[in-house]
């Protein structure tokens, strides 16, 4: 087999293919068979601040009602403080999964104060966890912020969970920015140490028929890797951080495209949620396959031959090859 390992965010993995966020990483069995897949790290289900604070009024709640119960009648009541209200359930996922594996396990964090961002983060490196990943997933629905408010609450939060924890920090953004570029290196200069390229927001639909929001999530389609292909080809070996691809990863092909553009690694979620956690190691040995082909001995042998830095015509990138697509391409 060839040379798959990498590093990412200063961590050191067996390949280059990382599980991303999603609800399978809950149970630390499925953990496991991504590692025994070919996994080189595994991104933990998103740990959000409003569950737990919606979870820790419930219990309130419930308490007080308990508490104004007959006395006589108090035995029926489940006793609150079995309970694992907050991040308890999240921590020992953590825990569990080092016990069990050798990859590197990366929490995955998305906070609404700095309170949350800060006590959580804390508690998550405490757990074990060999990195953070700071899922901001914020829509700027508010017509008064600016594009220099919604810059500044991206990097107030990193530069705020750096000084709180010594782990790598990776910032999953959306490419929703004025100037994308300019982020990545405030992000770099604030913290951060890697950047996941790109988050996909949700998005609503509408029923025509019962003029209803239709609230549900479509799975990526492997056509969605050109944004972030060309940002990650635009920023390698221009920005001192780390590249991870996060979207439209369906097979090998999709990963192998990523490493050229400079990517150091590709994240799956939507494959493995349609088609189990066996489709990992069809994509690992695909890639191995491809580099006995080409023949690349390692990953670094062809990790951003194709970014914009190292490729002939670096305007393949850029607007005018956009210009000239148009005038060559035959319409009908």
């Amino acid at each position: 087999m060839a040379d798959l390992s990498t590093k990412y965010m200063g961590l050191q993995l067996k390949s280059p293919l990382v599980v991303s966020a999603n609800p399978l990483s809950q149970k630390v069995s499925n953990i496991v068979k991504m590692e025994d897949a070919g996994a080189g790290a595994v991104v933990l289900f998103s740990l959000f601040e409003e569950q737990i604070r919606q979870e820790s009024a419930l219990l309130d709640k419930v308490s007080r009602s308990t508490n104004s119960a007959f006395a006589e009648s108090s035995d029926y009541f489940p006793d609150l403080n079995d309970y694992s209200v907050g991040s308890g359930k999240y921590l020992e996922i953590i825990r569990k999964a080092k016990e069990r594996v050798d990859i590197p396990i990366i929490a995955s964090l998305n906070g609404v104060t700095p309170e949350g961002w800060t006590e959580y983060a804390r508690e998550i490196e405490q757990a074990g966890a060999d990195g953070l990943e700071i899922n901001v997933y914020f829509i700027p629905g508010d017509i008064r912020l600016s594009s220099e408010d919604v810059e500044k609450r991206y990097l107030d939060i990193v530069s705020m969970v750096r000084r709180n924890v010594k782990i790598p920090i990776a910032v999953k953004l959306s490419p929703y920015f004025s100037s994308f570029g300019n982020m990545a290196v405030r992000l770099q200069k604030a913290g951060a140490d890697a950047l996941v390229l790109f988050n996909r927001f949700y998005q609503p639909d509408i029923d025509i028929d019962s003029l209803e929001v239709v609230q549900d999530l479509e799975l990526s389609h492997p056509s969605e890797l050109r944004l972030p292909l060309l940002w990650i080809g635009v920023l390698y070996d221009r920005v001192p951080i780390s590249l991870g691809a996060t979207t439209g990863v369906h097979g090998a092909r999709e990963v192998i495209k990523y490493i050229l553009a400079g990517a150091d690694v590709a994240m799956v979620a939507s494959t493995i949620l349609a088609n189990g956690i066996g489709r990992i190691k069809d994509i690992v040995y695909d890639l191995d396959l491809y580099m006995k082909d080409m023949p690349f001995e390692s990953i670094d042998a062809f990790k951003g031959t194709m970014s914009q830095a190292n490729i002939v015509d670096p305007t393949a990138y850029e607007r005018s090859n956009y210009i000239q697509i148009l005038e060559n391409k035959r319409w009908t």
